[in-house]
């Protein structure tokens, strides 16, 4: 007989059973195991049902809540067919209860009653028919043997425990009485308080519920559950307060069941009317006893109540999934929710008609600031930003943001963190858990770090911030105020700032500041539909001639790359999609066609003097434009040619433009071979001290320092220096030079001052080394760094040409000499990490400001591009607390931000003039591309973080005296289309500006500066820090010798005053030049300490053209020039095509590959247009413009 041995085990016998064929034995020999979750006894099985199983004890509580509802009805409906005068009793009769309960009902309670009075009987003995007994004995019977049982199966080993629970005595004061008149029919009618199942009924729904979110596995159900307690609380008060009274007054005055519950409403509401009140003190006494058990058990339900509402507050609750399949939302996932980072991201997103049906949900595991929950209480704020406290880590969290059906998920970094790395780490975990949940949602990454891109390379956007940063930098060195110009471009704006403003100046740039990038496909668009079949070039100056927009890029329909200035090879097609900048995109435009036909123009010029140039209004309201279309067809390059205007009265030839060709002459399109040929500048450094010998090549960079950047072609070294070569301050064995003097550079140097060689800094180097930059115009790098670099870094940047590093800092002037200061150009301070541990967040670049001020003062030659971490602390670059402009322009900032507008701090002197920037201005550039995909893609293009086979890039040029001819910017376009292809998108232009203390600069006067001339004296001389304390007396003593005339006796009194001014201003004058010179000195006196030769440093007093006007940009030489006449710089984008053009204009151009295919001509890379008119003067026909 085979053994059968049964093991119970902890898994469920509904699994079945598995045979065991052990080896070794014989094969016949069977062994069956059953396999237990739970314990195979009676007992355990009754507790897994009753009990354990949720689905079960659902069911189990659900029958046991309809229980004691049913004894609720049941006892209701006993009190409504109740006759008291039919209460059944041992000693009682009917007929004397009824006599009694008339004499009861028809005595009136005059405050003296006496306990005779109270028929005692009728409070004990009930009128109970039979069926309602029967059906009570039933429910009866179930309810006592369901509560033995669940005491049978949760008994632990202390049976008083149980017994005296307050369920279990209520459950036996309910039950046992009726099962007892089973057996003994006279207590048939005795009264068992049936009410007090309402207590019961209120336990057995918590529990239930409890169940229910346990099965449907619900987490966040507390205050829910909460809310529904405090409800079943005050009816279980309010019916058991109803039917004791109701039943106590049976004795008394009678009342009915309604009168009861009338009575316990308005006794709990503390309304107390007075005319339903009980007669007898049993009732009375029932009332103190509910309003005592109300005043404990109330408060603390509310306690809890609110202590949970308040944390639903914080955590903000749950985005309901009706309101997400109804309605459009994107998900903002952030480690910290600052104010201007939320307000960057609203304003901007918003700013799109589109996306104002869209919800904002918010996902931060931090509580909300008082900052922020004070904006999102505003009602343009608060019925669209939903706050969500919690974790993008836990998918209940994401459950509660409906991530699954948002349609975008923005993940951002803490770059105020000290730990950029850290913060990478987390925002890479966050798009990790996003991905994993939501696969199908659109992910908008910010990373801080290069090294770590290809960890969210999945995700439809990623923006490196120290990419951008660096690079927009170091083209701010050679196109300036790029910055500014990228800005402008990703930032949303109607073109509306300043328009009130009486400065020419501001409106102009305020209005140019609304031009953005767009894109249409040709086949669509009016504003390029009929240059379909021409060449890029041929459209691109047409359409801006015609209607005011500037096409950059194009992108075909077979190619997912975008190309920047294609050039005019490229044949416009009708399915390419043009990217073009405008102050709105062409579908919110209204075309208004001049009808008049312009007569007696001669031949077929474009323009026929200045008078006569087509003036282009462009006028923005509610996102649309109106354009003035003129009679603007393409010239007729047959017609005669026409003397054009004398200049200067001579008459000599003025130069001519030649047309831009529809189809450009293959024939005159040369192969441009920049590899091969190496005459560029074989004889640029071949007198340069210690490069004799040095070689350079063009090829990609042999070293990436991490995983993700994108190859360009470069200037590079034939061989790789050694890392001793690269340290700008100690000699070694293969050089001695240990100063930048000795180098003998022929170009300005540019230095960099960092904490740390992070990879970000490669992208500052590669711009400036690309292959299309002449190497006559390659500038010297040298990086100042607080912590030396790692061996990783130098083999990343040994291969690039007059790279150099040295350890030192800016806010030490000896670091400063040894790296060359007085021989750079430009000077470019990065925001560093180590200023994020700052108390408060505002005070990080409180050292930066301080050093770059300093600075400026030591080196005022010296353009000097400053990165802050908050755009705020812009006003802090140009601070002069009693300068009426200034004021002026901080009012304007107000006065535009007041407006709405996104870009209030763009009239910021520093700012315009591209000296200053903060790269959380490029957070828009990620919101942006929510709507506009593309525009990732083309900044990085224009800063050269890509390089496209057949793209253009951005480079500048500068309008010198003798290229005035040229007139307007419409004249220009042409000139730069026609001669060499290139695309201009801009100017950088500087003014002089005069100040005039009679007129309001911005509803600022002379009054509301509250500023005399003694005053403006005093503050310029007093602007400075750590005065002498003699020099300060000096300063005194001569403002009080200006101020009143009548202190001098024996002179007349106009006289005195005279003499007083002349001396005060004397005074000031040696005081001036007494700084300027100490100044002088202290630089000078290092700099012979160092051994470093003082030949080159300039003084302070001996400033150039330039030099004022650099340092004037930003504010700085205010005590130096005079009050009155100023100097500015801004940027204007896109401007209109009769824009005169002035001496000093810098243009911005995006210039065709040089790789993929140049005219017949080659552009010259000059600093002017004369070169190109010379090129193009006798091999094209003349035309008169």
């Amino acid at each position: 007989m085979d053994p059968k041995i049964i093991i119970p085990t902890w898994v469920n016998p509904s699994l079945g059973t598995w045979r065991l064929d052990p080896f070794g034995i014989d094969a016949g020999q069977r062994v069956q195991v059953e396999f237990y979750v739970n314990e195979n006894t009676f007992k355990e099985r009754l507790k897994l049902f009753f009990i354990k199983n949720q689905r079960s004890s659902l069911r189990i509580r659900v029958f046991n809540f309809s229980l004691k509802l049913l004894t609720c009805l049941l006892y209701i409906i006993r009190v409504m067919t109740d006759n008291p005068g039919q209460g059944a009793g041992t000693s009682h009769s009917p007929g004397q209860s009824a006599g009694a309960s008339g004499k009861c009902v028809d005595c009136q309670w005059n405050g003296s009653a006496q306990d005779s009075e109270i028929k005692w009987e009728l409070i004990f003995w009930v009128d109970r028919k039979v069926p309602v007994w029967a059906i009570q004995v039933i429910v009866a019977l179930i309810s006592f043997l369901e509560a033995m049982l669940l005491m049978y199966l949760s008994y632990k080993g202390n049976i008083w425990e149980q017994i005296f629970q307050v369920s279990f005595l209520l459950e036996m004061i309910n039950t046992v009485p009726f099962i007892i008149t089973i057996f003994w029919p006279p207590i048939r009618n005795i009264f068992i308080p049936v009410f007090l199942n309402c207590w019961l009924a209120k336990c057995a729904l918590e529990n239930m519920i409890n169940d229910v979110h346990r099965a449907i596995q619900r987490t966040n159900s507390a205050m829910f559950n909460q809310v529904l307690i405090l409800i079943c609380t005050l009816l279980c008060l309010v019916f058991t307060g109803t039917c004791g009274i109701q039943h106590l007054e049976r004795a008394g005055k009678n009342l009915s069941l309604f009168n009861s519950f009338y009575f316990c409403i308005v006794t709990f509401s503390t309304v107390g009317f007075g005319d339903v009140t009980p007669r007898i003190w049993p009732s009375q006494l029932l009332v103190v006893i509910m309003i005592c058990v109300a005043l404990v058990v109330l408060p603390l339900q509310f306690e809890e109540l609110i202590y949970l509402w308040m944390e639903r507050q914080k955590s903000g609750g749950n985005y309901s999934r009706h309101r997400a399949q109804t309605e459009k939302h994107v998900v903002l996932c952030v480690s910290a929710l600052k104010i201007d980072l939320l307000m960057d991201f609203l304003n901007e997103f918003y700013a799109h008609p589109r996306l104002q049906d869209y919800y904002v949900v918010i996902l931060c595991p931090s509580e909300m600031d008082l900052q922020v929950r004070r904006v999102l209480q505003i009602p343009l704020w608060s019925q669209r930003v939903i706050y969500l406290q919690g974790s993008v880590l836990k998918d209940q969290d994401l459950m509660r943001a409906k991530m699954d059906d948002a349609e975008a998920c923005f993940i951002l970094s803490s770059r105020n963190e000290v730990d950029r790395m850290a913060a990478d780490h987390q925002t890479i975990l966050r798009a990790w858990a996003v991905k994993d949940f939501a696969p199908n949602c659109p992910l908008y990454v910010q990373i801080l770090k290069p090294e770590n891109k290809f960890h969210v390379k999945f995700a439809d956007h990623v923006v490196c911030e120290e990419e951008f940063k660096y690079a927009m930098l170091a083209l701010n060195c050679v196109c300036p105020a790029t910055s500014t110009l990228v800005t402008l471009l990703v930032h949303t704006s109607r073109g509306q700032e300043g328009q009130q403003s009486p400065e020419q100046w501001q409106r102009m740039y305020g209005c140019c500041s609304g031009n953005e990038v767009y894109h249409i496909r040709v086949c669509d668009s009016k504003f390029f539909g009929e240059y379909n079949g021409k060449s890029f070039t041929y459209a691109s100056f047409h359409a801006h001639k015609k209607y005011g927009v500037c096409l950059i890029g194009i992108k075909r329909e077979d190619n997912k790359n975008i190309l920047l200035n294609p050039g005019p090879r490229h044949i416009m097609a009708a399915t390419d999609t043009c990217y073009y900048i405008n102050i709105t995109k062409e579908e919110n435009s209204a075309f208004i066609f001049n009808q008049e036909e312009r007569k007696g123009r001669a031949g077929g010029g474009l323009y026929d003097g200045p008078s006569q140039l087509p003036v282009h209004s462009i006028i923005a309201s509610m996102g649309t434009v109106a354009m003035d279309l003129q009679n603007t067809s393409p010239p007729d390059s047959s017609g005669g040619k026409l003397v054009p205007p004398t200049v200067n009265g001579t008459g000599g030839r003025r130069p001519s433009i030649a047309p831009v060709q529809e189809i450009a002459d293959s024939s005159s399109i040369l192969p441009c071979d920049l590899l091969g040929d190496q005459s560029e500048d074989d004889t640029a450094f071949s007198d340069e001290k210690g490069h004799s010998s040095t070689e350079y090549i063009k090829g990609y960079p042999p070293n990436s320092p991490y995983i993700g950047s994108s190859p360009t072609l470069c200037h590079l070294l034939a061989e790789k220096a050694p890392f001793c070569c690269l340290r700008l301050d100690q000699g070694c064995k293969h050089n001695s030079f240990e100063d930048a003097k000795a180098y003998g550079f022929k170009n300005k140097l540019i230095i960099v001052s960092a904490e740390t060689a992070g990879n970000g800094l490669y992208n500052f180097v590669v711009p400036l080394r690309a292959y299309y930059r002449p190497r006559k115009e390659l500038n010297p790098i040298v990086l100042l760094l607080d912590n030396p670099p790692d061996n990783h870094f130098l083999e990343a940047i040994c291969c690039f040409p007059m790279v150099y590093y040295m350890a030192g800092t800016i806010d030490n002037l000896d670091s400063l000499l040894q790296c060359g200061i007085i021989y750079a150009d430009n000077l470019v301070v990065v925001d560093k990490e180590s200023t994020m541990s700052a108390e408060e967040d505002y005070m990080a670049d409180a050292k930066t400001i301080v050093n770059v001020q300093t600075m400026f003062r030591l080196f005022p030659s010296l353009s000097i591009i400053t990165e802050l971490t908050h755009p705020s602390n812009m006003r802090f670059m140009q601070f002069r607390a009693k300068d009426c402009y200034s004021l002026a322009l901080s009012k304007l900032e107000k006065k535009e931000r007041d407006k709405g507008s996104n870009l209030a701090f763009m009239f910021r002197l520093p700012f315009a003039a591209g000296r200053v920037f903060s790269i959380s201005m490029l957070d828009t550039l990620l919101y942006q591309s929510f709507v506009k995909d593309y525009m990732i893609l083309i900044a990085r293009l224009l800063l050269g973080l890509d390089t496209t086979p057949g793209s253009g890039y951005l480079c500048a040029m500068k309008v010198a005296e003798e290229d005035l001819w040229i007139r307007t910017y419409g004249r220009l376009f042409q000139k730069l289309c026609s001669s060499s292809a290139e695309i201009p998108i801009g100017i950088y232009r500087t003014e002089s500006h005069i100040f005039s203390t009679s007129e309001s600069q911005a509803s600022v006067s002379v009054d509301e500066c509250d500023d005399t001339k003694e005053k403006g004296e005093e503050a310029r001389s007093n602007d400075q820090s750590d005065h002498p304390l003699l020099r300060k007396k000096s300063m005194q003593w001569a403002r009080r010798l200006s101020k009143k005339s009548v202190r001098w006796q024996g002179v007349s009194r106009e006289s005195s005053k005279d003499h007083s001014q002349r001396m005060a201003q004397q005074r000031l004058s040696l005081y001036r030049r007494s700084e300027r010179e100490e100044l002088s000195e202290l630089v000078r006196n290092r700099m012979k300490h160092l051994g470093l030769p003082t030949s080159g440093y300039e003084d302070v007093a001996n400033l150039t053209a330039s030099d004022v006007m650099n340092r004037v940009n930003l504010g700085y030489l205010q005590d130096e020039q005079n009050d009155h006449q100023n100097t500015l710089s801004y940027v204007l984008i896109n401007p209109s095509p009769d824009t005169r053009l002035e001496l000093n204009d810098i243009v911005y151009l995006i210039r065709s590959d040089p790789l993929a295919h140049v005219p017949e001509n080659p552009p010259v890379h000059s600093s002017s247009l004369r070169g190109r008119h010379e090129s193009i003067a006798d091999t094209r026909e003349d035309t008169q413009l």
